[in-house]
């Protein structure tokens, strides 16, 4: 099915950032109409109202393209999570008014109000970048025979496994770690989605070991995201197969990790990274104080750590009034991070090119031991203001899903090209990190999703249609 564009269709999606703009006069009615705009770009784009949802899969099984998975998690976190922080400058915790209306911050408030305006913008920009290039389904050059398709997913997971501890010790090639690392977390939760419904006990046992020890090294991460993400994945890949079992389990345990996980991650970190602890003795002591957690943890979290928006308020605060806009400056400091260090050994540190913006902002202290690097909206409102937003949030989601497109006619469509390789390789576009650290992570996983395609072919494994 071929999928036109009608380019009117796709104004309607700036709408709820035009009226929010509108009622920029008043901050909290400018803040609900941006933040509820978002799920009125969500309800138009995923009903197919804009543009006709892709006709060659049902839904359930077409859940990791991204008009779907990189929209809702991304988009989602970016644009509707602010609720709380909005709350809680309003004088709000939880549900219940704590403070009078009268000792609210108007600066906080109208900052606050601005960058959800720039998120609505940014979410409309991002998925009509989606929508222009989305043509599904795409044209195939090569195929994969069926009866082995889940064999290769299960291989997959294990050879890049120990080939990306093999990069993580190998100096100046540490990047590769990350990507062939997911890649093999997602082809293992892949396969283990295979093996359950095929009743192929072997394959089942052998990839639920391997789940299970992804999931063990989430959980002692120090990171609220693997956990999550671990639980969700497998519960997308499963999701065809068991509708009903996979909404009864799996969304009641997320909402029970996101309730609990804030508690969790504070005090594991508090004792594994002080060094007073191994992994292992700070998760059990975590795990208890979790479930006896009574302070106002999950609340702060809520506020200040499920949302970036009070790091945005910060940067807008700053620039352009302090700091002039940064133009070319991040999308040049990005040609520099592409070059592997092991052909640059003096190549400058990645992470302290971030943070010097972090600082010249204030948004936090040069002498502080603290990483606080931008996100991917932010980097684009430091490049050129809206105007900035509006172009690199496009790109964004126009770079999505042209790689993606590829990724299917390079490997024979949707379950090798979307659901392994685009969702193993390309994970970063669910986060949107900072521009030096997402291009250069897109940039060699294309390289990388090639060499794959043609080990894939020197083996026949690919067949040329």
């Amino acid at each position: 099915m071929n999928q036109e564009n009608d380019y009117a269709k796709h104004l309607l999606l700036f709408l709820p950032w035009i009226a929010s703009w509108v009622f920029s006069f008043s901050p909290v009615t400018s803040f609900l109409v941006a933040w509820s705009g978002s799920f009125f770009i969500f309800y138009v784009t995923l009903t197919g109202k804009i543009k006709a949802l892709p006709q060659d899969r049902s839904i359930p099984e077409q859940i990791m393209r991204p008009i779907f998975i990189i929209q809702i998690i991304f988009a989602g976190y970016m644009s509707c999570t602010s609720i709380f922080y909005f709350l809680n400058i309003m004088g709000y915790q939880y549900l219940q008014q704590v403070k009078g209306i009268l000792l609210v911050d108007p600066e906080k408030l109208a900052l606050t109000a601005q960058c959800q305006r720039y998120y609505c913008l940014g979410h409309a920009a991002f998925v009509s970048g989606i929508l222009i290039f989305m043509n599904y389904p795409v044209k195939q050059k090569y195929y994969i025979e069926p009866g082995k398709l889940a064999g290769l997913v299960m291989k997959t997971a294990i050879v890049s496994f120990p080939v990306s501890i093999i990069f993580q010790r190998l100096p100046g090639l540490a990047q590769f770690y990350f990507q062939l690392s997911s890649l093999s977390f997602i082809a293992g939760t892949l396969a283990l989605a295979f093996a359950i419904p095929l009743h192929k006990l072997p394959n089942t046992i052998i990839c639920l070991a391997f789940y299970l020890f992804n999931f063990y090294q989430a959980f002692i991460s120090g990171f609220k995201e693997p956990i999550i993400l671990s639980v969700l994945i497998l519960g997308l890949f499963l999701y065809p197969s068991y509708k009903k079992l996979v909404t009864i389990i799996f969304g009641p345990v997320l909402i029970l990790l996101f309730i609990f996980l804030p508690s969790y991650v504070a005090s594991f970190r508090q004792n594994a990274w002080s060094g007073e602890e191994t992994a292992e003795d700070a998760s059990k002591i975590a795990l208890d104080a979790t479930l006896n957690n009574k302070d106002d943890t999950n609340w702060d979290f809520l506020v200040y750590r499920l949302s970036e928006i009070d790091m945005f308020t910060s940067f807008v605060k700053s620039t352009p009034q302090n700091v002039d806009y940064y133009g070319t400056q991040l999308l040049k400091q990005s040609g520099i991070a592409l070059i592997p260090r092991i052909f640059w050994p003096a190549k400058p540190s990645t992470e302290d090119l971030v943070m010097e913006r972090v600082y010249d902002a204030r948004v936090v202290n040069r002498s502080s031991d603290v990483s606080a690097k931008p996100a991917f909206i932010v980097d684009a409102y430091l490049s050129y203001g809206g105007v900035g937003v509006f172009i690199f949030l496009f790109a964004y989601g126009a770079i999505a899903q042209w790689i993606d497109g590829k990724a299917e006619g390079l490997f024979g469509g949707y379950i090798l090209g979307t659901a392994l390789i685009f969702s193993g390789l390309f994970q970063i576009f669910w986060r949107g990190l900072s521009f030096e650290f997402l291009i250069n992570s897109v940039f060699w996983s294309y390289i990388t999703m090639h060499i794959i395609f043609k080990l894939l072919r020197s083996k026949n494994i690919l067949k040329e249609i």
